[in-house]
């Protein structure tokens, strides 16, 4: 009887502990026609959620588990570089429905943010090519009726911080009326911290330090390039802008490729590895490349607030910010003027 007694508890220990981390995961599943076999990835976009996990594709479908402790919002994305936000907590059934011809319009349930988000995009289809103000005005709002959906921190995200020249006035008085769980979220906090670095990334300043990797796996940072001009650009595969500016950027490297005082750095947001280093391969980019594999969440994006594709910077020998997005031949003109200078 003591040994069925010991063996019984025992039991009750091993389908507790079972149930224990049954409860710590969510189910992901769904189908998306015509995006047959592939490979997505879920990129969170905080630290309660600060990993990459790949999501295998097989025939239109998927289905898997993913370990999470509470709500977290993180990005789908998919080889084209197109994206779609999932909220997801422990103990749910995420699913996603939909066509790879429409992936702004996927139908995604599970739990209420999933199902505003999908109300939200598909208000947003039903007007006629709205223009980016059109699509701010809705973002806005939504989170004004929805002070306590973490859907709004995502369109505050998307839509007023992700921007050029965004208006840090406007962002703290939608951020304001947003509930207190919400305010305590790492998700708001970073975005209203990357606003206030954004103040000491401009021209005359220092450029901020960050570090990132090449092909060979060899950490990358600007002292490298000592006593030379650098221009620094973000770039992606999948992003067809950055594609044609590479044209304009290899004929701007032939024309001062034996000018040692100036060199070329470029970074890619690319999550796949054999994908960056095609493009690099296509394009013919013989300047200096690199690629964490951490897309929007590697450390140069964080460090100079890049918020879109194509991106340059370019900067002194001394480390001093030259210039944003510049046209090669305004980039010639820069190095010709601190040549000019010494």
């Amino acid at each position: 009887m003591k040994r069925y007694c010991i063996f019984c508890l025992l039991l009750l220990v091993l389908v507790a502990c079972g149930k224990k981390t049954a409860t710590n995961v969510v189910r992901l599943s769904g189908e998306i026609k015509g995006l047959g076999d592939d490979t997505l990835y879920l990129v969170g976009m905080d630290r309660l959620f600060d990993r990459v996990d790949t999501l295998v594709v097989r025939a239109d479908k998927f289905d898997d588990t993913l370990s999470v402790d509470t709500l977290v919002a993180v990005r789908l994305l998919f080889g084209n570089g197109a994206e779609h936000p999932l909220y997801m907590d422990r103990g749910e059934h995420i699913s996603v429905r939909g066509s790879a011809d429409s992936l702004s319009l996927l139908e995604v349930s599970g739990n209420l943010a999933n199902e505003e988000q999908t109300a939200f995009q598909r208000g947003l289809d039903s007007l006629d090519y709205p223009s980016s103000i059109a699509l701010r005005r809705e973002a806005q709002r939504f989170i004004e009726e929805h002070p306590a959906s973490l859907v709004s921190v995502y369109l505050l995200d998307k839509y007023f911080v992700q921007i050029p020249n965004p208006d840090r006035n406007r962002i703290v008085r939608l951020a304001e009326p947003l509930t207190g769980d919400l305010k305590d979220r790492p998700y708001l906090n970073d975005l209203l911290t990357i606003l206030e670095e954004d103040d000491d990334i401009r021209e005359g300043r220092t450029l901020p330090f960050f570090q990132t990797t090449d092909a060979d796996g060899k950490r990358v940072v600007r002292t490298q390039f000592k006593d030379q001009c650098l221009l620094v650009h973000l770039w992606a595969s999948w992003d067809e802008a950055s594609r044609i500016v590479n044209d304009s950027l290899r004929a701007l490297y032939k024309r001062q490729k034996k000018n040692k005082s100036f060199a070329m750095l470029g970074i890619s947001l690319d999550l796949d590895r054999d994908m960056w280093l095609e493009a690099v391969r296509q394009d013919t980019l013989d300047w200096d490349q690199a690629c964490d594999l951490e897309g929007w969440e590697a450390d140069v994006v964080k460090k100079l607030g890049v918020r879109s594709l194509p991106y340059n910077v370019l900067v002194s020998p001394q480390g001093r910010i030259l210039g944003f997005n510049l046209m090669p031949y305004e980039v010639e003109k820069e190095i010709k003027k601190e040549k000019d200078n010494k």
